[in-house]
């Protein structure tokens, strides 16, 4: 039987070549969450020190700071690690505050709603 070699884990696919870098993870909700990995186990239930929940809105964004926080593993769709050396946003990204990011959320929900309800009052024509 062989066993594992300290070199054989960085070519692994484990959690642990992450540990105490910068991460991104995306919930099953479509959230963002940007922090240091600080845990995890086997059910990719993690721990983010110093996470963040990044909120975009078209060109604007907003990061809100959440402080430590346990993430459960079924919440978890994709985690992946943060380059340092690049810059995490397009330059054409606006930074905004928590209360102009809700006023754009907001705004763009309705915008969805309204079109939702304007294909139903449209069914009739059917396009097909």
């Amino acid at each position: 039987m062989s066993w594992a070699s300290p070199d054989d884990v960085l070519l692994s696919t484990s959690l642990a070549t992450y540990l105490d870098k910068k991460i991104l993870v995306l919930l099953r909700d479509g959230r963002k969450l940007l922090g240091l990995l600080r845990s995890f186990d086997q059910f990719a239930n993690v721990v983010l020190e110093g996470a963040c929940e990044r909120i975009i809105v078209g060109d604007l964004y907003c990061d809100i700071p959440l402080g430590l926080y346990v993430i459960r593993g079924e919440n978890v769709v994709l985690i992946g690690e943060l380059d340092s050396e690049k810059e995490e946003l397009p330059p054409h990204m606006t930074r905004v505050s928590t209360a102009e990011i809700k006023r754009a959320q907001k705004a763009e929900k309705d915008a969805t709603v309204l079109k939702g309800s304007m294909r139903k009052r449209m069914e009739f024509l059917d396009f097909d």
